[in-house]
């Protein structure tokens, strides 16, 4: 029997699947629950046609959380299981005529999408670690997007509580973050005592010298033009409090991602990271996301997969502007533009490369782009020959 290809159209109740053989014969339509016993007659169907474990392989998109199990599941079971970037199938899914589109024809669309790219299919594999891995990385990636966001609500209720405090120190400061929560307004500050306010910012260890004293910033707080709002109070200080508490989580998950990293993928790590620019936080996320070199034929397809590749649109004499794709892995491309702008600024190889494509000519984001792809192209180099980075081979 050969190779039976099975694609799954996800859905968070019941989903469907659908098998063709090798030679593009439909073998079953099944349409099963997402529970245990949907997912043994999953499995139970495939056997009937004549598939085990050696010779199946199960492809589903991407969607939300509700593929996790299923994939989970198959990947225990032993068999070959992908997950494939919806936009794949939706272009695939465009070279048929007929616009009809229901769960059982998605099933079929993506099953005949991994028989027809088979050979570039079987790439996409990923191991249980490494999946992980990403899970982590993910997860700290969105602790940094809410501590951003929080920030941002921290210094606009600080405008209308104590506007002068912002101009006088940076008030996101582990120092000054805690002394807020104690005073949260020039109301607070005001009518404090020199002492009150001097223990308060001792309480925290500051690697800084703060710029006033505790007498200069009452005096500041009396002439203030802040708008009296204890619910604004209470509001900023709720805010610092979600702060602190996701700081906490995303440092005690970069801990155990670098250490997770360490004990599977020690030696990828040592090599990316011997590029001056290059810390465990931004090489962890970059191996999480791109998984094993070996999938990409070339840095190329490293590229594209991160969404940085370029795209021109040209028509007769009309040649519009180049941009990147971004059609790739938007995780992957947020990386590795930290990872560009960090080795810009520490690495002299990336600087004078980046200072070079500005001088002739390049906007900003073109020249960090340019560097970007010079960066991936030794990336893919070290990992592929398995070598540390050395400033006169670039």
């Amino acid at each position: 029997m050969g190779t039976i290809y099975v694609g799954i159209d996800i859905a968070k109740d019941r989903s469907s699947a659908h098998g063709i053989e090798e030679g593009g014969r439909s073998c079953f339509d099944l349409t099963f629950d997402m529970d245990g016993s949907g997912f043994a007659e999953l499995l139970k169907t495939i056997a009937s046609n004549g598939g085990t474990s050696g010779n199946i392989i199960a492809a589903m998109e991407s969607t939300a959380c509700y593929h996790i199990n299923l994939y989970s599941f198959l990947s225990a079971k032993g068999i070959k299981a992908f997950i494939i970037n919806p936009l794949l199938i939706a272009n695939y899914a465009k070279l048929s005529l007929r616009k009809t589109k229901t769960d059982k024809k998605d099933a079929r669309t993506i099953a005949q999408f991994i028989l027809a790219h088979k050979d570039s299919v079987t790439q996409l594999a990923i191991s249980q670690d490494l999946q992980d891995i990403r899970d982590m990385a993910r997860e700290r990636e969105s602790l940094c997007h809410q501590i951003s966001a929080v920030k941002v609500e921290i210094q606009r209720v600080l405008q209308t509580t104590f506007p002068e405090l912002a101009a006088m120190t940076n008030p996101l400061t582990k120092v000054m973050l805690h002394f807020i929560q104690r005073f949260p307004s020039a109301r607070l500050v005001s009518t404090a005592k020199p002492s009150a306010i001097e223990k308060t910012l001792k309480e925290k260890p500051c690697s800084c010298r703060l710029r006033f004293t505790p007498k200069e910033l009452i005096e500041v707080a009396r002439t203030s033009i802040a708008t009296v709002s204890p619910a604004k109070e209470l509001i900023l200080s709720g805010k610092i409090e979600t702060l602190l508490h996701l700081q906490k989580r995303r440092d005690e998950l970069t801990k155990a991602l670098t250490k997770y990293c360490e004990s599977t993928i020690v030696d990828d790590l040592r090599i990316v990271t011997s590029i001056d620019g290059i810390n465990n936080e931004t090489a962890t996320t970059m191996l999480a996301e791109i998984g094993q070199i070996g999938n990409y034929p070339s840095h190329k397809n490293l590229i594209a997969f991160a969404g940085i590749d370029p795209t021109v649109y040209q028509s007769g004499k009309y040649e519009g502007a180049s941009r990147i794709s971004k059609r790739g892995n938007r995780h992957l491309r947020r990386v590795i533009w930290l990872m560009t702008i960090s080795v810009i600024h520490h690495n002299p190889v990336f600087r004078n490369y980046f200072l070079k494509r500005r001088n002739d000519g390049q906007p900003f984001k073109k020249a960090v782009f340019a560097t970007a792809h010079k960066l991936i192209r030794v990336i893919f180099a070290m990992l592929s020959k398995r070598a540390y980075f050395k400033e006169e081979c670039v």
